[in-house]
């Protein structure tokens, strides 16, 4: 028969719970603390979350109980993935990057941040890092790498429809002597943005671009990126700080011909 929250509690945390009896806080508090301490959930059982909280995500074999965030980050579109050609390249993160681990691009997310993607077509459901930037295609949310493709059944059909959720940069503190890991939720509408309006292998394509954008359009510039394949220049304008401003930036360059234009993060 399975434990409840508090049979848990007692059997398993019962010298943390002696220091809340005389602290005289409300039961409904203490469990809400001690609920995500490592010694109360085994490796392979997830701890039950407090009223009003979401479900834990498990992530490298430990249990992360995501916090309340008042600004959700959820996003509907088309996901694919990236393999061998870019296995052991160096990602815009800085890290190698490896084709069976769990991690993900996108265009916006700050790195490091732990996102849930849901294959809509059937139901299958990883957690991924951000550590790099992409998909450069518009329609596509994420780029998953090969590890997490497999894993939502994504690798034979090449792309799928996905809802992406960011669940927050994990943390580890000490509580009472137990590790309390949580996922901590950031403002994901505050950052360094830009519209790339195109991209070139051909240099001189990118700077005709670029000038003839400048003429009508603030801060328009060209950030170059070494790949697998050669060097790729990217056209981009305007410095937003939110993503709000971003997104209507890019409407008005949709609206001045130029369709394929997409925000990204610096």
């Amino acid at each position: 028969m399975a434990h409840s929250m508090v049979d848990c509690l007692e059997a398993k945390c019962g010298p943390v719970m002696k220091l809340f009896e005389s602290s005289h806080l409300p039961m409904a508090v203490c469990i809400s603390v001690l609920f995500v301490l490592s010694g109360c959930a085994g490796p392979g059982k997830a701890p039950t979350p407090p009223p009003g909280y979401p479900s834990p995500y498990r992530i490298n074999g430990k249990w992360y109980q995501p916090t309340k965030s008042a600004r959700d980050f959820r996003e509907r579109g088309v996901a694919s993935w990236y393999g061998r050609p870019f296995h052991g390249q160096k990602t815009s993160s800085g890290q190698t990057y490896n084709m069976h681990a769990v991690t993900g691009a996108h265009k916006t997310l700050p790195m490091g941040t732990y996102v849930s993607v849901c294959n809509l077509r059937n139901g299958k459901k990883v957690v991924v890092r951000i550590n790099d930037r992409g998909p450069f295609v518009r329609g596509r949310i994420i780029d998953l790498s090969y590890g997490a493709a497999k894993q939502i059944g994504l690798v034979g059909p090449g792309t799928a429809p996905v809802e992406i959720v960011a669940l927050g940069v994990p943390r580890e503190t000490t509580v009472q002597g137990g590790i309390q890991r949580t996922l901590v939720p950031g403002d994901y509408d505050i950052g360094d943005f830009s519209i790339q309006v195109g991209a070139f292998r051909d240099k001189e394509n990118a700077f005709r671009l670029k000038n003839a954008l400048a003429r009508t359009h603030k801060d328009a510039h060209i950030m170059v990126q070494e790949t697998s394949d050669g060097t790729l220049y990217k056209v981009r304008v305007a410095r937003c700080k939110t993503l709000e401003q971003a997104r209507r930036y890019e409407k008005m360059l949709e609206g001045d011909g130029y369709p394929d234009a997409m925000v990204v993060a610096r």
